[in-house]
Formats: structure tokens, C-alpha cells, sequence
């Protein structure tokens, strides 16, 4: 859809001319001076006011005769990884007993220094590290079965024992042979429509869902080891596997609320909230006073606020559902236009799922 409200259109070109990675994926920019379209964060210098329009999805730009930016590539990073990081990654997740070499990912049509760029810059760690994180989940969870160490070492790829433990011992703060019951946090990245994701999951459920730009997160993920116990490592668990299905459902418009277990270690008010926050209708919003009266403490208006951002797992729990008294937008973690765009995105899709 053509964006046609002035002050919307000028707010898109601010955040434009800004970079900001808050707003990829919420609007696609179309440069009539050279019939490209671009997201939010493109390197190209920046166009003119007049020379731009602002579009919803990339498929308005291309119908209205725009094609993707070379530099920016906008139909492939407002959503989703590159094709060559998402084939990689597939290797990885297909083969965790053995160390993917350069020369394998070239076999596999990936360019390995492309590989390592992207995830220097998009996933905070090294294709090296993430390799590893997922090597040594995948023999955590082997040695809890009651395999060796020996074993799972030389099944997963190591060439000693040593140098397993030590890595072991990095990433899980312990000994192979010590502490096998303790847990540990799984994290993932996921696209959605509105930017990129990380999703973090224990045995018992989804701990964590918030998007990569989230001011913060670092800080965030600090303390969720902190509350839980436990390191975070890079894997899957069926938690995860089952909340990429149910997101993807829900952004396509066929899914209104959440099954999937969540894991949400709190104060007992806190979770008291973030429970009340499933309460509001799919579609619908709230204010702070009104989501405190749900919590039959009307005064608790403040109390209520805080606990609402400290809220780890987005969307899921839809924090974004709660709005100013007077019907405006207030603060949401992942940024305002978001919250814009999940509100108009439920509204938009509740009548027809009502029908269905």
C-alpha cells in the first residue's frame, strides 16, 4: 500500500535519512529518479523529500514498477537471512557431530567470507562461535542420555578429549562429566515481516522474544542467565520450532493467540501481568489503567507500566496491546512504528479470522 499521510510519510524519511534499523521492514522507499526501492538502513546516499514515496510491502514497490536496491537488497534483508547465511546455518542444524569447513561451504555454492560478515553484523557472534554453541548443545544433550564423554566427544567432531572440555567448559561453565542436570538456554534468529528476531527457549518454554535492535538486549540477556542459572548457547528445541510455526501463522493472518509453553522467570506481580496481557482480546487494545483494573488493583498504574517493559518475550505476550489513556501510542521496546504496525496488522485480521 502507498503511504498518502504527509506526516507518516515524513516520519519514514527521517528514520530514512537516520538508518534506523527500528523501521526495517515496516516501509519499503521508492526513488522515483531511479525506479529503485530501498529499506530503512540502505547505504545509498539518501534521495530527496520530493523524489521518494513510502510503501507498506516490497510487492507495492515492485507493482508500482520499482526493483530492489543492489546495495541494500531489500527483498531479501528486511525479512530473512541471505539465501547463502540460511544454507549455511541449514548445514550447521543438519550436521551438528562435525566443524563445516570453508572449502565444504564453497562445495555448497556459499561464499565463506560472506558467510562471516553477515554474522559479525547481524547475529553478534562469529559463524565460527555459532558452530561451536551448536556442537556442544548437541553433546550436552548426548551426554545426558548417559554417553561418555569420550564418546560424544569424538562423535561431535573433536579430535581430543582436552580440547572438547575446554570448550565445554567455556560455553557451559562446567566440566563435561559435572552438572549434566543444570539447564541451558537455547537462542535462535527468526525473520518476521518487521525485522529480525531472537528467540530464547529452556526445556520448559520460550524465556525470550525480542528483536535484534532492542536497546538493551545485551543487558537483557545478562539477566535472564542470571534468573535461570544457565548460559545461553546457540541451538533448537521443539519450544522454538513450535513458536517459528505459530509466528509465521500469525503474521500471515491465521493465528490470533499463542499455545506454545513459555518460560518466565519474574516476581509473582510480574507474572501477574504479563498473564493479564493475554486477556486482551486479539485486535483490541488497553490502557494502563484499565490492564491494572484487570489486575483488581486500579491504583497500580505505575507498578503495572514497569512490569509491562520488562516483558522478554514479544509479540507472545502482547505488551503492544497497551496504549496510552487518550488512545496514543506510548512506549514499546521495539519501537513505536512497530507497535503501529502490529496493532493495524490484528485489526486488519480479526474480523476475518472471527469468520473463519
Amino acid at each position: 500500500m502507498l503511504i498518502t499521510d504527509k506526516k507518516q510519510a515524513d516520519s519514514y524519511y527521517q528514520a530514512l535519512l537516520n538508518r534506523e534499523p527500528s523501521y526495517v521492514g515496516v516501509f519499503f522507499v521508492g526513488v522515483k529518479t531511479t525506479s529503485i526501492f530501498c529499506i530503512a538502513t540502505c547505504r545509498a546516499r539518501k534521495p530527496k523529500r520530493e523524489n521518494v514515496e513510502f510503501y507498506t510491502h516490497f510487492k507495492d514497490a515492485m507493482d508500482a514498477g520499482f526493483r530492489p536496491c543492489k546495495v541494500c537488497r531489500p527483498t531479501e534483508n528486511a525479512h530473512e537471512a541471505p539465501y547463502e547465511v540460511q544454507a549455511a546455518m541449514n548445514l550447521v542444524r543438519d550436521c551438528t557431530k562435525a566443524k563445516i569447513n570453508d572449502q565444504e561451504l564453497r562445495e555448497s555454492g556459499i561464499r565463506p567470507i560472506f558467510v562471516r560478515r553477515w554474522f559479525n553484523q547481524h547475529y553478534g557472534m562469529t559463524f565460527q562461535t555459532f558452530q561451536r554453541m551448536y556442537r556442544i548443545n548437541y553433546a550436552f544433550q548426548e551426554l545426558k542420555t548417559g554417553k561418555s564423554a569420550t564418546n560424544t566427544a569424538l562423535d561431535s567432531g573433536y579430535d581430543s578429549l582436552s580440547g572438547f572440555g575446554y570448550t565445554f567448559k567455556k560455553l557451559l561453565g562446567h566440566a563435561p562429566t559435572l552438572n549434566l542436570e543444570n539447564a541451558v538456554i537455547l537462542i535462535d534468529r527468526l525473520t518476521t515481516p518487521i525485522g529480525p528476531m531472537f528467540v530464547c527457549a529452556t526445556d520448559e518454554g520460550i524465556c525470550l522474544l525480542e528483536f535484534v535492535d532492542r536497546r538493551m538486549l545485551e543487558t537483557e540477556f545478562e539477566d535472564l542467565q542470571r534468573r535461570l542459572k544457565a548460559p545461553i548457547v546457540a541451538g533448537e528445541n521443539s519450544h522454538i520450532k513450535q513458536l517459528k510455526l505459530e509466528l509465521e501463522e500469525y503474521f500471515s493472518g491465521k493465528r490470533n493467540d499463542f499455545s506454545v509453553p513459555l518460560h518466565t522467570p519474574g516476581t509473582d506481580f510480574q507474572n501477574s501481568v504479563w498473564q493479564a496481557l493475554g486477556t486482551i482480546p486479539f485486535g483490541e487494545t488497553a490502557s494502563y489503567q484499565e490492564h491494572a483494573t484487570r489486575l483488581n488493583n486500579p491504583k497500580a498504574v505505575r507498578a503495572v507500566a514497569r512490569a509491562n517493559g520488562m516483558n522478554r518475550v514479544a509479540i507472545v505476550i502482547p505488551c503492544h496491546r497497551v496504549i496510552g489513556k487518550d488512545g496514543s501510542l506510548t512506549g514499546y521496546a521495539g519501537g513505536l512504528e512497530r507497535k503501529r504496525w502490529l496493532l493495524d496488522h490484528e485489526k486488519t485480521h480479526r474480523q476475518s479470522l472471527e469468520k473463519s
